[in-house]
């Protein structure tokens, strides 16, 4: 299907391997949720370099972890406490999350060692802790009003490293279970590291599938021990029952549980049906599309979740025709979008207006030398402005500054402006950079990291990453290097 004729399309059927999917645009219901209370009794390696037969077969990696005890949602008041080795007057900030967006619910000032949530409203689900605002000293806790009064002592000022929580059967499962899950990992990556032109090459494979089989087991054995847990219905999400099926593939999560709104659950499992069944061609990644939207369709919540996570992954990859066709179909469509809130049309029109020939988000910002930049007022000043997003430590960018510096001697002052906008987080760091490279066009930072709110305003994910605007604001150009801005300002600039 070609690219230009994506979004003008309205949903339609498309033909999934052996099976004719027929879905309609806003009025098919979801698949009915099966429920397999029996685990396997014995887990087996798949050949995933077989070719993709669709079958209605039940994976042996899959167990129900969903009781009487942790079905559905629920909300209330939890009290959040402990121990940390920080500093007096430091902050712990705690975020909600929702895949890998992040909302901030409160604060704690650590007090002679201590900090307190007293009363917090949450529902069930994944939430993130960070310590003084730094985005590389966080982790991430479970919060269950079945548990009203949760304690997590940490054993330094590193939320990374150990930590306990006694009266949590929630975290207690969880951090073991993320302890294993990260060694688990970590054995891996080094078996991996030694594939590559190694004779042994089929017998490191066998080593790596039965490192993942032994997580699974895992898997399994703690969802039994920890029965009737939020974890161990988390847990279950990880696995699909039907992974071999593109028309069951989601069966297995109910769409009317709120409870999976804040993990990365939907995105992992969309993310993992995209890279089975599209083929990386458009009309794949559209017949997954409508087939996600069709199970999540009777309950908005689940639903808009499921919009952003693909939105949010389909614009990250660069393929912002794909996010044309959910916005137009699924979200701005007077039928398909009557049920849903004002938060996911204004997340949208976040990424609506990242596209060329939109106008993104302004910024106001200190400036390494003093003063503040304004983005838009810079804009209307010069013919073009160029944003590149950057840091210290980006070994591509060290390749791309030496580019920039002599295009903005050749452009600067003639209608070309160039700002750099740092993700670092310590200001010697980024200004000994500035200085020792000589970057002489503006450059601006917030000094948060990831946690930047331009960085969250602008979905950056990668760096560099560039936006050319012209006089008014718009975007004109999204190069990768900064050889195509050379290009465009040769061909342009007047």
């Amino acid at each position: 299907m070609a690219k230009n004729n994506i979004r003008k399309m309205k949903p339609m059927t498309f033909i999934a391997s052996t099976i004719l999917i027929v879905l309609s645009a806003c009025s098919e219901s979801a698949p009915t949720p099966v429920t397999n209370k029996t685990a396997p009794a014995k887990i087996v390696a798949s050949n995933d370099s077989a070719p993709l037969v669709q079958t209605d077969s039940v994976s042996p990696r899959y167990k129900n972890g969903t009781n009487d005890q942790n079905k559905g949602d629920k909300t209330g008041a939890v009290r959040l406490h402990g121990t940390i080795a920080a500093a007096q007057g430091s902050k712990i900030y705690i975020y909600e999350t929702e895949a890998r967006n992040q909302a901030l619910l409160d604060s704690s000032e650590v007090k002679g060692g201590r900090y307190d949530f007293k009363n917090l409203e949450v529902s069930r689900g994944v939430y993130e802790l960070v310590l003084n605002g730094k985005a590389n000293n966080k982790t991430q806790i479970i919060l269950n009003p079945d548990e009203s009064d949760i304690t997590i002592d940490f054993k330094s000022s590193r939320l990374t490293g150990n930590k306990t929580s006694l009266n949590s059967r929630e975290n207690t499962a969880w951090l073991k279970y993320v302890a294993l899950d990260n060694r688990n990992k970590s054995e891996i990556k080094n078996l991996r590291k030694g594939m590559k032109d190694s004779p042994y090459r089929s017998r490191i494979e066998e080593q790596i599938k039965g490192k993942e089989l032994e997580l699974v087991q895992t898997q399994h054995e703690m969802m039994d021990t920890y029965s009737g847990t939020y974890f161990a219905k988390l847990i279950s999400w990880k696995n699909p029952m039907y992974p071999n099926s593109q028309g069951r593939y989601f069966e297995d999560i109910d769409p009317l549980d709120n409870s999976i709104i804040h993990t990365m659950a939907i995105s992992d499992r969309i993310q993992g049906m995209m890279v089975k069944f599209s083929k990386g061609e458009d009309s794949g990644f559209l017949a997954c599309i409508d087939i996600i939207k069709a199970h999540f369709e009777p309950n908005p919540k689940t639903l808009e979740s499921a919009l952003y996570a693909m939105l949010d992954g389909f614009y990250n990859t660069g393929k912002e025709d794909i996010c044309q066709y959910i916005l137009d179909n699924y979200i701005f469509d007077e039928d398909c979008g009557a049920d849903l809130s004002d938060v996911i049309r204004s997340r949208a029109q976040g990424i609506i207006n990242l596209q060329v020939g939109k106008t993104p988000p302004n910024f106001n910002i200190e400036e390494y030398k003093g003063g503040k930049v304004n983005l838009m007022e810079t804009a209307a000043k010069n013919q073009y402005t160029l944003v590149m997003f950057w840091a210290s430590w980006c070994h591509k960018c060290e390749q791309e500054i030496p580019v920039l510096i002599p295009l903005y001697a050749k452009y600067g002052g003639k209608g070309f402006e160039a700002i750099g906008v740092s993700i670092d987080q310590a200001r010697k760091t980024w200004t000994d950079v500035i200085e020792t490279k000589g970057m002489q066009y503006l450059n601006v930072s917030q000094l948060q990291g990831w946690d930047s709110p331009i960085v969250k305003d602008y979905k950056i994910t990668a760096t560099p990453t560039y936006f050319l605007l012209n006089n008014k604001g718009e975007i004109v150009l999204k190069p990768k290097r900064i050889f195509e801005v050379q290009t465009y300002l040769s061909g342009n600039l007047k």
